[in-house]
């Protein structure tokens, strides 16, 4: 005896080999047995053999008229053979009642299964819109296949195009568009990215990296919601100071000014004021959530998406002619020796006399300059003579901080490494502020450890860790840098411990120079705040208290948001590279050696690999010839075509401590020191 079953919604047929009550054994034509419960047993027959059978059934089933058999269907529940002997005849043969059980399993759309065999009429409104749903399902099938097909063949349709960024980066794996470059990747045995390429769907290079940065970072774009910036309500003593702040002419977001008292006298005051947003914005204001949300200003050649609106930045901001808020840390020290004799902390408002600007000022503020008097350019700009005298001195104070600090790293700072500056040069009459990919570049070298830049370095690393030092013993917790040694692999963490910062050479660091620009620096800020006002009880009434899990939060937050905003300007300054070696026709580069088989170009800021360096040392020149380079990937090869240096009887291995560790193992050369000097400066080099 054979019988027909149903088992995990499949119809199998097979020969008994034995039955009891409620079960039976099952041989199928595979030779497989298998247990099969009496309530899964639909029909019992003889003959004819179970896979001819099932194939008879099948046939049967497909030439079944579906809407009459839904009119020969009672209203009630009813078995496949009582509907196959109404549609059939009353002798519906064994075929005639598997075909009807097939259809009726086949059409849930038409018949809902009530039991084993057994089934219901749907109602005729869910049949209709059953049906539409099939209908627009096969549709979108239809255009599936089509669009695959055009894909295949060079062409994107405009949906695709639409929607490309989303199917790159975020897809919705539901939607047409994005099954449709599955399935002509598929077809085509193609990436999904080049065959879009191909395809021609990416129009501009920068804006896939563009809106790419965008699509994971900022869904909902990049503006503000309109907002008013609160006034600083606190009544603060105006400093007796003329400040000056140095940062680069495209820097807006102006967070810190410098000021010099009592040259001549024996003693002097350094004051490094720091722009107080923490006096009006208070945490958990609306404000205060654009901050937390966005974490940090995040910077590119060219443009900028700030951490705050501008016109609130603009409220906060050491503009040049205005008496301003500010957070000041007073250092005093011996003129002779450079030794620290005191430090203090005031909120004020400060007379900010000039907004200096390293581009315009680097080529005259140099080190003759600084150190010999009577050495002269042929032109110096205002207001230059007034603070040269300040300006020297300041000079030689960061030179001696720098150099205390190199004491206690056990090593000196090595800046052998430039800096580049990014110009791009728009079209006349280009609308908008965002670049567009196909501006003219212009890449400047700014040498690391440059008077100005060191002066802003060591006076921002002074007002970090001092104020590190004092919220430490204040007990009042903070958002710390720190960093255990500067043994190969051990990086920089963010805490709430003061831990000393290895790499910088201080007892602990907590950035707090920078409240328009960085979150971490407004939070501390606040802190800092509580311990001007209050003193040693200042842990009582601070913001955030020890062990607040919100602390925990925003450096966890911060941590991943910054990550990300570094990997964009890093790949957006490879980006713009690339387009410079394009505009200038580049072929060649004369590059450095510094891992196997990748260098880094001497003139501008590239790295890349490399065939034919196998068995150089570090260090070693060489020209390469630059292969085909992709604005997409950023991927760009090269091939040494001579060593320029003699061959040195030892290779130098010395590890260069200015080299990044992203710098090395990703295509994207990003100009940071893993000894983070650069964290206590203005963000010059970003902006």
């Amino acid at each position: 005896m054979f019988v027909l079953f149903e088992e995990a919604g499949k119809f199998m047929a097979g020969r008994v080999l034995s039955e009891a009550e409620a079960s039976a054994q099952v041989e199928l034509d595979s030779g497989k047995r298998v247990k099969v419960k009496g309530a899964n047993i639909l029909i019992k027959f003889e003959k004819p053999a179970p896979a001819e059978l099932m194939a008879a059934a099948q046939a049967q089933a497909e030439a079944i008229e579906l809407d009459m058999a839904y009119e020969f269907a009672p209203e009630t529940e009813f078995g496949f053979a009582d509907l196959a002997k109404d549609y059939f005849s009353a002798n519906a043969t064994l075929t005639e009642q598997a075909g009807m059980l097939f259809k009726l399993f086949d059409t849930p759309h038409y018949f809902r299964r009530a039991g084993k065999g057994r089934f219901k009429k749907a109602p005729a409104d869910i049949i209709a819109q059953a049906l539409a749903a099939i209908e627009k399902k096969r549709v979108i099938a239809e255009q599936i296949a089509q669009w695959a097909t055009d894909l295949g063949a060079g062409t994107c349709p405009e949906p695709i195009k639409e929607q490309l960024y989303k199917i790159l980066f975020k897809p919705d794996k539901n939607a047409p568009e994005y099954k449709a470059v599955v399935e002509a990747s598929r077809a085509t045995y193609t990436a999904p990215l080049e065959l879009l390429q191909k395809a021609g769907a990416i129009a501009s290079p920068y804006q896939f990296h563009w809106k790419r940065f965008l699509l994971e970072n900022f869904p909902k774009g990049t503006g503000f919601p309109a907002i008013t910036a609160p006034a600083i309500a606190d009544e603060l003593p105006l400093a007796p100071v003329q400040a000056y702040s140095i940062d680069d002419s495209q820097t807006t977001e102006i967070d810190d000014a410098l000021s010099l008292q009592g040259l001549g006298s024996g003693t002097v005051t350094i004051g490094i004021h720091i722009a107080a947003p923490g006096l009006a914005v208070q945490p958990g204001s609306p404000i205060d959530m654009l901050g937390r949300a966005r974490l940090s200003t995040v910077y590119m050649p060219g443009y900028k998406v700030t951490m705050l609106p501008d016109d609130v930045v603009q409220t906060y901001t050491l503009q040049e002619g205005r008496d301003c808020p500010a957070l000041s840390l007073y250092v005093t020290l011996d003129e002779a020796t450079l030794e620290i004799k005191a430090s203090e902390t005031k909120l004020e408002r400060v007379p900010i006399a000039h907004n200096l600007r390293h581009d315009q000022l680097d080529a005259v503020v140099t080190e003759p300059w600084l150190l010999d008097p009577a050495f002269e350019h042929q032109m110096t700009p205002q207001p230059l003579p007034a603070l040269r005298e300040q300006l020297s001195f300041l000079y030689r104070l960061a030179r001696d901080l720098k150099a205390k600090r190199e004491v206690v790293r056990g090593k000196p700072e090595t800046f052998n490494r430039p800096d580049y500056n990014f110009r791009l040069v728009r079209e006349a009459g280009a609308q908008g502020t965002e670049p567009q990919g196909h501006e003219e570049v212009q890449i400047s070298i700014r040498q690391r450890g440059a008077p100005l830049d060191l002066i802003v370095a060591e006076a921002m690393i002074l007002a970090n860790s001092t104020w590190g030092n004092l919220m430490a013993e204040m007990g009042v917790p903070a958002i710390y840098r720190s960093q255990a040694s500067l043994a190969p692999g051990v990086k920089v963490r963010m805490g709430t411990k003061a831990l000393p910062h290895a790499g910088i050479g201080v007892k602990s660091y907590a950035w707090a120079t920078s409240p328009l620009r960085r979150y971490t620096d407004l939070v501390n800020q606040w802190q800092i705040m509580a311990c001007a006002r209050h003193g040693k009880t200042a842990a009582l009434v601070a913001p955030f208290k020890p062990k607040d899990a919100e602390l925990f939060a925003i450096i966890s937050a911060f941590d991943t948001a910054y990550s990300a905003y570094n990997g964009y300007q890093g790949a957006m300054e490879r980006f713009w590279t690339m387009r410079y070696v394009q505009q200038h026709g580049i072929t060649e580069l004369v590059a450095t050696v510094f891992k196997e088989n990748m260098v880094r170009a001497d003139d501008i800021p590239l790295v890349l690999p490399v065939m034919g360096a196998q068995g150089l040392p570090r260090n070693a020149k060489v020209r390469i010839k630059l292969g085909e380079m992709d604005l997409i990937t950023l991927d760009v090869h090269g091939t040494v075509v001579e060593r320029l240096d003699a061959p040195a009887e030892t290779p130098n291995t010395e590890v260069d401590e200015s080299e990044d560790e992203d710098d090395v193992a990703g295509p994207i050369a990003i100009a940071v020191d893993v000894n983070e000097a650069p964290e206590g400066g203005s963000d010059n080099s970003a902006s």
